[in-house]
């Protein structure tokens, strides 16, 4: 990247339980569009984005904007900006869409943009008052999604959005999401490949806890064999850009 990145982080380290799960990731989140965070399972994705959160002991360097924040605690990086949809969704099952929503809400962060997210989710106005933990995965994420949105965030974060979704579901929030990149840049944990080529203008490739690559997006996905040695993906042709068609 030749502009400055808004996220810059440098030798991540994470250690859990006296085991090593990240022994020095590098990555830079753009100050523009999507960045995608891939790598097979287990090489430390959601690990690395628990470590940028503070959420994991860490040791490193992450810079928000030039400002270190590594030695900041989870709410000091909320309140700084960042908005994470973690790879569970968490939402509060026994509260309702509304509820969850509310508690999303920052201080003194402006009025929240109930528009935007009503506009983006019309079902999360119209299931207000239904209870987060009866609707479906889709709506949960619908949910998680949501509240990274209603406040005004540098950057958001988001982990697995897709993961265990539909089809049509998973083209309905690839849609989300690159409007939210119009606006805010995203970090986009991800392991469906047509999505990423979809969204992403880079990528950050981990494997075994460390940095195995980083570039265009593009141009990896554009490579079949370093994509299949990267990501492990099978032998056949590499996934096609999605439709935009929202019953595709």
């Amino acid at each position: 990247m030749t502009e400055q990145p808004l996220l810059d982080v440098r030798d991540l380290r994470v250690l859990i339980g006296g085991r090593h799960i990240l022994h020095g990731v590098d990555l830079d989140v753009s100050a523009h569009g999507v960045t995608a965070l891939l790598g097979r399972n287990g090489a430390g994705k959601t690990t690395t984005v628990r470590g940028i959160l503070g959420l994991v002991p860490r040791a490193g360097s992450v810079r928000l904007d030039g400002e270190e924040t590594a030695g900041l605690p989870t709410h000091a990086l909320v309140r700084r900006g960042i908005g994470y949809a973690p790879e569970d969704r968490g939402v509060f099952a026994g509260l309702t869409v509304a509820e969850n929503l509310r508690l999303a809400e920052r201080r003194g962060a402006g009025e929240p943009a109930y528009g935007l997210v009503h506009e983006l989710f019309p079902e999360l106005k119209q299931r207000a008052r239904q209870l987060a933990g009866t609707l479906s995965g889709g709506q949960q994420q619908m949910v998680a999604i949501g509240r990274t949105l209603l406040n005004a965030n540098r950057l958001i974060i988001a982990d697995e959005p897709t993961k265990g979704l539909a089809p049509k579901v998973v083209t309905e929030v690839a849609q989300v999401l690159e409007r939210a990149a119009e606006a805010v840049p995203v970090l986009l944990v991800e392991q469906n490949l047509a999505v990423v080529r979809r969204l992403a203008g880079h990528c950050v490739v981990l494997a075994d806890g460390r940095t195995a690559h980083r570039g265009p997006a593009a141009e990896l996905l554009g490579d079949a064999e370093a994509a299949r040695t990267l990501l492990g993906v099978g032998h056949g042709p590499l996934p096609a850009h999605p439709s935009v068609k929202a019953d595709s």
